[in-house]
C-alpha cells in the first residue's frame, strides 16, 4: 500500500480534480506533427557534388594552340668525290714498258653487264683497302663487227663490246670516283685498246692499310 496518497514509485498520486483540468485545458491543442529528421543521405542527394572538371573553369579552349616542334635539321651531306683526271703519262708509259709492275688485274670479258659491274666494284674497293696503286681491268676489244651484234642480246647473251663502252662510265659513277683517281687505254703488252690502266687513290691515314 502507498502512504499518504504517494504512488510505491515516489511519485504523488494525481488527484481527480487535477486530472479533468488537464483533460479541459489541452482538449482544444492540435497535436504537434514530428517533423522528419534531415539524415546525411538525403543532404547528399539534395546537393550533388559537382566533379573536378565541372569545378573548374573552361580554359582549354582559351589557350593559344600548340605549335608542333620543328623537325631537327638534316645532318650536312659529305662533299662529292672530286672528278676523275687524266693518267699520269709518265707513269703510264713505266707501266707499258713493264719498269712499273701492275699490282692486280681483273678480266671482265665475256660477262654480263650486272655481273661485271659487280666484281668490277668488289675488285677495286678491295684493292683499295689493301693499298694497291695501280691496276689493269681486261674488257676486251669489242671490234666494229662485234659492236654491232644486235642478236647476242635478244638471245640472253652478254653482248660483245658492250663492257668495253660501259667501263669507263662505271668508273665516273660517284661511288668509284672516291678511290679511283683516273684510267687510261693500256699499252700493247697489256691488252692495249681490250684493257684499261687504272690508277687508285691513297687509302686515308690509320686505314691500316
Amino acid at each position: 500500500m502507498s502512504r499518504s496518497g504517494k504512488s510505491g514509485g515516489g511519485r504523488r498520486a494525481v488527484t481527480p480534480d487535477e486530472a479533468a483540468l488537464w483533460d479541459h485545458a489541452t482538449r482544444a491543442l492540435a497535436p504537434v506533427k514530428a517533423k522528419p529528421r534531415v539524415t546525411e543521405t538525403a543532404r547528399a542527394q539534395a546537393s550533388p557534388t559537382r566533379s573536378p572538371a565541372e569545378s573548374k573553369p573552361d580554359t582549354a579552349d582559351k589557350r593559344a594552340p600548340k605549335t608542333a616542334p620543328r623537325p631537327p635539321p638534316d645532318p650536312p651531306r659529305p662533299p662529292p668525290p672530286p672528278p676523275l683526271t687524266d693518267f699520269d703519262r709518265r707513269r703510264m708509259r713505266r707501266i707499258a714498258s713493264g719498269k712499273v709492275e701492275i699490282e692486280a688485274r681483273i678480266d671482265l670479258h665475256g660477262l654480263r653487264q650486272a655481273d661485271a659491274l659487280a666484281r668490277l666494284r668488289s675488285f677495286l674497293f678491295d684493292a683499295h683497302a689493301r693499298g694497291l696503286r695501280t691496276v689493269l681491268v681486261i674488257t676486251g676489244k669489242g671490234g666494229g663487227a662485234q659492236q654491232g651484234d644486235h642478236m647476242a642480246e635478244a638471245l640472253g647473251q652478254p653482248r660483245r663490246g658492250v663492257i668495253r663502252r660501259s667501263v669507263p662510265a662505271w668508273l665516273d659513277a660517284p661511288d668509284l670516283r672516291a678511290v679511283v683517281v683516273g684510267y687510261s687505254t693500256a699499252g700493247v703488252r697489256h691488252g692495249g685498246e681490250g684493257a684499261l690502266y687504272v690508277q687508285l687513290r691513297r687509302p686515308p691515314r690509320g686505314s691500316g692499310a
